[in-house]
């Protein structure tokens, strides 16, 4: 009987130790890969042999289209995908990196290495994840180099300021270099950035065959990256989302339309003591003092352009509450340029207009282990990328504006596809559960009989 005792005692344990899930952290959780393609607008692959994003939709998830951040920049839209803050709250109101007071004003690559400009109020999710114990890299990815009150991302990559964004061949080093991180140093969370389709948008025009041909070719990088996750044997470790920071749009020039100069409503030397206003579809003045007024109601009269006074811009905007943004904010037609005294605008293309044109939408690609296959999306706004990265690094997310609701539903449950467990869910458990109360129904059976 004591035999009989302890090898009860012993098959409970075996009971007890098969009903507890395995911890996902025990056992190695997933990885992530987050790559933007720069001004990759929605429709963009609709005119293009892709054959490589058509699998990877078959083969994972898409969004019909997604919605950037009001203001429709590379920098403000990026960090909030990566913050999952408003622009209001992470307070990167621009490419630019600039002071009103001081008339400071650096171009956008300069801008990447100064942390005051990112180091405002909100950490990035990098910082977040490494916090919780998971290393991280940015590679040329807009914030990624920046130090956080005294914390950096574990490894960061740079673009210099006059690199080419458009090398097919270093496009694939990079992708070789970045799953290696992920499969020789155990790296969790990697953002990849390319410089592309927005540099041919913007020079060519989002019609020229130039922005085609890039699209093919970033469809062949895609291509070569399920390639290269099979050679480093990620593809059961490893989920990817691809996508962007804003669309583009045609730009509308002579003679077909008159171009927008403000300095012919209001004399801005007179009434402004800083703007940046050559720079696309979107404006920022700051009026000298007593001329508030004035300066709005002349920018009100300005043809094929919005003008907003910060504490008045629509609730939509997420804006009203930051402190960067000077007083006044002008916001063109789709395919208007602000020019300021005189017309010096060349691109063809451009973006920074009304987040709500479709013009401005962009793109949203994913797959791997915890994603469904061949699901369509609705569409959404990028906002609520973060908390859906969170949840494949299994990580507590910072403070943040956006819901894992609106994307959870691309996600597979407990149980993969067709029923079949989900690695790590529990079936093997669910079966040593089952031998191991067999086990003890024929040791009491052996008692009674």
């Amino acid at each position: 009987m004591k035999m009989k005792l302890e090898l009860f005692l012993v098959v409970m344990a075996v009971v007890c130790a098969a009903g507890k899930p395995t911890s996902k952290a025990a056992a190695g959780r997933n990885k992530l890969l987050l790559i933007s393609f720069d001004g990759f607008r929605w429709d963009y692959d609709q005119d293009v042999d892709t054959p490589n994003l058509d699998q990877m939709v078959k083969d994972g998830v898409k969004a019909k289209y997604i919605t950037p951040p009001m203001l429709t920049m590379t920098s403000p839209s990026h960090f909030t995908t990566i913050t999952g803050r408003w622009v209001e709250d992470h307070e990167v109101v621009h490419n630019m990196m600039f002071d009103d007071k001081t008339n400071l004003k650096l171009p956008h690559k300069l801008t990447l290495k100064k942390s005051a400009w990112w180091n405002k109020r909100v950490l990035p999710l990098w910082i977040t994840a490494q916090n919780q114990g998971l290393k991280t890299a940015s590679f040329h990815f807009p914030g990624g180099g920046a130090n956080y009150s005294g914390q950096v991302v574990d490894r960061v990559l740079f673009e210099e300021f006059d690199h080419p964004d458009d090398n097919e061949t270093e496009w694939r080093q990079n992708i070789d270099k970045v799953l290696s991180w992920f499969s020789e140093e155990d790296f969790h969370f990697v953002a990849l950035y390319y410089g592309e389709p927005d540099n041919v948008g913007h020079a060519k025009g989002p019609d020229h065959p130039d922005r085609k041909k890039i699209i093919a070719q970033i469809d062949r990088t895609m291509g070569y990256l399920r390639e290269a996750i099979t050679r480093f044997n990620l593809n059961d470790s490893l989920n990817v989302i691809l996508t962007s920071d804003h669309g583009m749009t045609t730009v509308k020039k002579r003679p077909q339309v008159d171009e927008v100069i403000i300095n012919k409503y209001m004399d801005l030397l007179k009434l402004t003591s800083f703007e940046i206003l050559d720079y696309g579809g979107f404006g920022i003045l700051t009026p000298k003092t007593g001329k508030e007024q004035e300066v709005f109601d002349a920018l009100s009269k300005v043809p094929n352009v919005t003008v907003y006074k910060k504490n008045e811009f629509p609730e939509s905007f997420h804006l009203a509450k930051s402190e960067r943004l000077p007083p006044i904010v002008v916001v063109a037609d789709l395919g208007f340029n602000l020019n300021s005294r005189f017309i010096v605008y060349v691109n063809k293309g451009d973006h920074g207009y009304h987040n709500g044109e479709m013009d401005m939408k962009t793109i949203f690609r994913a797959f791997g282990p915890d994603f469904k296959k061949n699901f369509l999306s609705e569409p959404f706004d990028s906002i609520h990328i973060y908390p859906l990265m969170c949840k494949l690094l299994q990580i507590e997310p910072a403070p943040h504006n956006g819901s894992l609701s609106v994307t959870e539903n691309m996600l597979l449950g407990p149980e993969g596809p067709a029923g079949t467990e989900k690695p790590g869910s529990g079936g093997s458990q669910g079966a040593s559960l089952s031998v191991a109360l067999l086990l003890c129904m024929l040791l009491f059976m052996s008692d009674v009989l």
